[in-house]
């Protein structure tokens, strides 16, 4: 598939949040670090602000940027998992696009692996 239209990408992000009820949000990410889709799940607060929201998207596609410099020697990165006192942040990487999650932080590190796995399998055209 070449490309995904908006409503794939809605359809996609709203699949991520359907995947566990301590998901709290999920957006698409483009290589320059926008936002193509976002949803904070219904019921959920956002821990940032929008203006914080669109920095930290922006970080997360330099920080990609920067982690491919060490692929030749490490391998490719499939995810990265970042756990705060008040959210558990997961980066997952697709060709074109970067996922970026948050979940509640007192999950098991087992059933996240499962979420992980299960995005990566939904997302693997985009």
């Amino acid at each position: 598939m070449v490309g995904k239209s908006k409503v794939d990408l809605l359809k996609l992000v709203q699949q991520m949040l359907d995947l566990d009820p301590k998901m709290r949000f999920a957006a698409i990410i483009d290589p320059k670090g926008n936002i193509r889709e976002a949803i904070m799940k219904t019921g959920k607060t956002n821990l940032k602000s929008q203006k914080e929201e669109e920095h930290f998207c922006k970080q997360v596609a330099q920080r990609r940027a920067m982690r491919k410099e060490f692929d030749k020697s490490l391998g490719k990165v499939r995810y990265v998992h970042v756990e705060r006192e008040k959210v558990s942040q997961m980066v997952i990487y697709t060709k074109r696009n970067t996922v970026y999650i948050t979940l509640e932080p007192e999950m098991p590190i087992e059933d996240k692996i499962k979420i992980i796995m299960k995005i990566k399998k939904i997302t693997v055209d985009i």
